[in-house]
């Protein structure tokens, strides 16, 4: 049986969801306020590991190949569609700006143009803003639950292998020291709502295609 899991926030930005709902109070990390919003989210248990018998459609950029376990992962559509937009602000093309308000992150591309792809957002005392670089990038990235959110729920698990039940889903950049990141997540229905402890979600399909598109050293532009 599914639990729910409470998410701890500004300590990781990718929670567990476990059986039944549960509250609990959270702090704001700016006015070190209570927060009487429950977090939940949701992540499926990783006790059947994928075959390599389906893959992901080749036209989708960074698709595993049919050596790779994980390639039976199916894309995630959204209601919100990655599309071309015209662009006339400051930055450069390869510059990241994410519209906290919009929940949308665009992609400035050469000739007057950006992507613009659906996001889910820092929920209500989690939002953030400002300029950072992605400093690393990972595929199938593996979770580990901070010290902080471990002494607050030992029955967590210590470490998450990447896979395609991860909550940081299947592609993850990282925003400068901090510890926010752009990545997937497997639960594309939250896309376009505000519901993570201040990370940048998408669907995994999405950030597939941003990840392909963006190198270490990108900059970041969070606007609140």
């Amino acid at each position: 049986m599914r639990r729910f899991v409470v998410a701890l926030g500004g300590l990781a930005c990718a929670t567990f969801a476990l059986a039944s709902p549960a509250a609990a109070y959270e702090i704001d990390p700016l006015t070190r306020q209570p927060l009487t919003d429950v977090l939940t989210v949701r992540v499926r248990p990783q006790n059947t590991v994928p075959t390599a018998n389906a893959t992901l459609p080749a036209d989708i950029p960074g698709a595993p190949s049919a050596a790779d376990p994980l390639a039976s992962t199916v894309p995630q559509m959204t209601a919100i569609p990655r599309e071309t937009v015209p662009y006339a602000g400051p930055y450069a093309p390869g510059t990241i700006v994410v519209s906290t308000a919009e929940r949308r992150l665009y992609l400035i591309q050469p000739g007057g143009e950006a992507l613009r792809y659906g996001v889910g957002v820092g929920r209500p005392g989690f939002t953030w803003g400002g300029m950072q670089t992605v400093t690393m990038k990972r595929e199938w990235p593996d979770w580990r639950p901070p010290a902080e959110m471990l002494r607050r729920r030992p029955d967590l698990p210590r470490y998450m292998k990447g896979g395609i039940e991860n909550p940081l889903g299947a592609r993850a950049m990282y925003l400068g020291n901090t510890i926010y990141r752009i990545h997937g997540s497997n639960e594309p229905e939250t896309i376009g709502t505000a519901v993570s402890s201040g990370c940048i979600r998408m669907t995994n399909e999405d950030v597939t295609d941003l990840y392909s598109r963006v190198k270490v050293g990108a900059r970041v532009v969070v606007q609140r």
